[in-house]
């Protein structure tokens, strides 16, 4: 007879689970498969940015035994950022499991293991929830507005941070006689301002990534400037240099723009919103985090954080009736220089 006590066999003890959570792939997704976030683990709930105001001048000439102008001192500041708790529980009730193992061909352990996976790392299951979770943070990392999932703020990264954001780009899609070159101007001025925003973390090679909804996709790539690069990239016959950063995603690169349709969510709860791109700079190292903050039990006291936390709790009221499934995190999606983000509208 199935009995709750095969939940305290240790192939079920929290750090086994964490062990078999690193093996799992990621759910597949555009922001996801970049690898754009660098870990940050953390032993605290909250994390401080400081920044110092830096740059350089022109020094003025002077006449010999003239004062010598003064090196002013940079403008520091520091502003706490917040981790968020991204938490869901399953109970497996005993009587679900009742019929769960196929006489004659599982074992017990593996049949209740199958069932576990199933609920808990499944393509379906929490973890793949959670990762899901991560991308609509990721996504307000380079968008700059953080939303929960009933579409409330979490997170303005301007106001937080105190930076004015820029001002939208009008690309001119929609045009009936685009005019020649307006389009690489329009891209220029991207990147020309993630330049000048950037003060000197602007590295060689370092592309803007614009993440297009799908009226800007469409009106994008049926564009007289645009179209024939996307036909070349569906042939097989343009190379970007980009494959080692972004992969097989199909994109448009104008001068140092890479364009990508963002599919969102089937119910719109993750999009870019209609007939926009929302870019943001790849290439300059750190610039985005994935802060981990430590979990809620005991046992995450002055540890650093992990991106997730699996856990099996057992009915502990004597009944043995129950096993709550728990997944937690931690997380913190940001970029430290939110005046390098930009947008446009078609």
């Amino acid at each position: 007879m199935a009995t709750l006590d095969i939940f305290r066999n240790p192939a079920f003890g929290l750090s086994e689970m964490a062990d078999a959570y690193e093996k799992i792939d990621y759910v597949p997704s555009i922001l996801n498969s970049m690898n754009l976030f660098t870990p940050l683990p953390l032993r605290t709930t909250t994390f401080w940015m400081e920044s110092r105001d830096s740059g350089l001048t022109l020094i003025p000439t002077s006449p010999r035994g003239a004062p010598p102008a003064q090196r002013e001192t940079e403008k520091r500041s520091a502003r706490a950022l917040p981790t968020f708790r991204i938490a869901k529980d399953d109970t497996l009730m005993a009587s679900e499991l009742l019929d769960v193992r196929a006489f004659g061909k599982t074992s017990e352990l593996q049949a209740m293991q199958e069932e576990i996976d199933r609920r808990l790392s499944g393509p379906a299951g929490m973890i793949a929830e959670v990762q899901y979770t991560f991308e609509n943070m990721q996504l307000g990392a380079v968008t700059g507005l953080m939303v929960d999932a009933d579409g409330s703020t979490l997170v303005n990264f301007y106001t937080n941070l105190g930076v004015t954001q820029p001002a939208e780009i009008n690309f001119a899609l929609a045009a009936a006689q685009p005019a020649e070159g307006a389009l690489m101007l329009a891209c220029m001025e991207v990147t020309d301002r993630m330049r000048r925003a950037a003060k000197g973390e602007w590295r060689p090679g370092a592309v803007a990534v614009g993440l297009c909804s799908d009226g800007f996709w469409k009106a994008l790539i049926t564009h007289s400037e645009a179209r024939k690069t996307w036909e070349l990239m569906l042939q097989g016959g343009f190379r970007d240099g980009l494959d080692g950063l972004m992969g097989n995603i199909p994109r448009v690169r104008i001068g140092d723009v890479v364009f990508i349709r963002y599919w969102g969510s089937d119910d719109d709860t993750v999009k870019i919103a209609t007939d926009k791109v929302k870019f943001f700079p790849m290439g300059i190292p750190g610039l985005f985090r994935h802060v981990m903050a430590p979990g809620e039990s005991f046992a995450h006291l002055r540890r650093p954080g992990q991106a997730v936390y699996p856990m099996i709790l057992p009915d502990k009221s004597g009944a043995d009736e129950w096993v709550k499934l728990c997944v937690r995190a931690y997380p913190l999606m940001f970029c430290r220089r939110p005046e390098m983000l930009q947008s446009g509208r078609k």
